[in-house]
């Protein structure tokens, strides 16, 4: 089965193709990080145009690389939510209109399913049922995946996701967007002689499984603010170092007991924070220690991408999930509901 997929749900614009779920034959991605680094994060608006003009060269390449013609496609696949609303509106209506247009199938796929879709793609052995971290510029969420189309919420953060942590305290601290990236090789020049600053890390006796960032990140940059008043220019990759443990020791704990939760041996991560050396580092020690079946996939998997959605959209029409040219985006979907 051949798949074009798309996915516009925030600043990368992708198209790929993918045969039978697995097989990535093109994905192409054009990014919008150098738009948007002027103003420090995303523009919803320019996202939105940027999408619209380059969508149509984007999927001609992708046929071009993959070695398809249009009409050999089985079914276009969608991101449909949860995103910036007029970005996945940019990618759903061309959707809509090539799939109408060749006669086949329309696959609406979420985009947390994508995003843990993509270790179907590095690691052929994975099935469910197994555990996963899903953890992103926008979402911080503890699933367990007891299907290819079903997923089941355990834990999330109940404000900022981790990744927008990562972001905004960058930006405070000056570093260009996007700032993780920065962050990461910044936290591998601190002085391990030198004890880490004390960052909260918030629990939830209700929730358990729960986190919450904006009170680090509220931490962090009240920290700069009297070290300015001071006169004291902050060590940074000592911050950085302490920001990472932080956030590292509210996701992994609650990554592994998410899994015992379950009775799950298997952990898969999935997500654009899952490119971070210091949390894939600190969640392989974890495995190793205790017996547990850990995915990381490769970088190129963890950031946003159309083989993903392919990927998840596969699955999805095996379950018989399919659109009508009524379907719409959504801003905000539970991993749990489908779309």
């Amino acid at each position: 089965m051949l798949i074009l997929a798309i996915e516009t749900s925030c600043d990368e614009t992708s198209v790929a193709v993918v045969q039978d779920g697995r097989k990535v034959l093109s994905n192409v991605v054009l990014s919008q990080v150098e738009v948007h680094a002027v103003f420090g994060g995303v523009v919803p608006e320019i996202a939105s145009r940027r999408h619209v003009e380059a969508i149509g060269g984007l999927t001609q390449e992708a046929l071009k690389k993959a070695g398809v013609d249009k009409k050999e496609l089985d079914a276009v696949a969608v991101t449909v939510a949860p995103g910036l609303i007029g970005a996945l509106l940019a990618g759903l209506s061309f959707a809509k209109a090539y799939a109408f247009g060749l006669g086949i199938p329309l696959i609406p796929v979420h985009h947390h399913m994508g995003h843990i879709a993509a270790n179907y793609i590095a690691f052929p052995q994975l099935e469910p049922p197994f555990s996963c971290l899903v953890v992103s510029g926008g979402h911080t969420i503890f699933a367990d995946v007891p299907a290819y189309n079903q997923a089941e919420v355990l834990g999330q953060s109940r404000d900022d996701a981790a990744g927008e942590a990562f972001d905004k305290i960058a930006r405070a601290l000056g570093l260009p967007y996007p700032g993780g990236k920065e962050l990461d090789r910044l936290a591998s020049q601190a002085d391990p002689a030198v004890p880490s600053l004390p960052f909260p890390r918030p629990k939830f006796d209700d929730a358990p499984l729960d986190v919450s960032f904006s009170g680090l990140k509220t931490a962090v940059i009240n920290f700069l603010h009297n070290q300015s008043q001071k006169g004291i220019e902050p060590d940074l990759p000592l911050l950085s170092r302490s920001l990472h443990e932080a956030i590292i020791d509210m996701l992994v704990p609650r990554a592994f007991e998410a899994a015992k939760l379950r009775n799950r041996n298997t952990l898969a991560v999935a997500g654009g924070v899952a490119a971070n050396s210091h949390l894939r580092k600190a969640l392989a020690d974890r495995a190793e220690r205790e017996g547990v079946n850990l995915y990381l996939p490769p970088l190129w998997l963890c950031g946003d991408n159309a083989a993903m959605i392919g990927c998840a959209g596969y699955y999805a029409y095996q379950n018989g999930v399919v659109a009508d040219l009524s379907q719409n985006a959504q801003a905000v979907l539970p991993l749990s509901q489908q779309v």
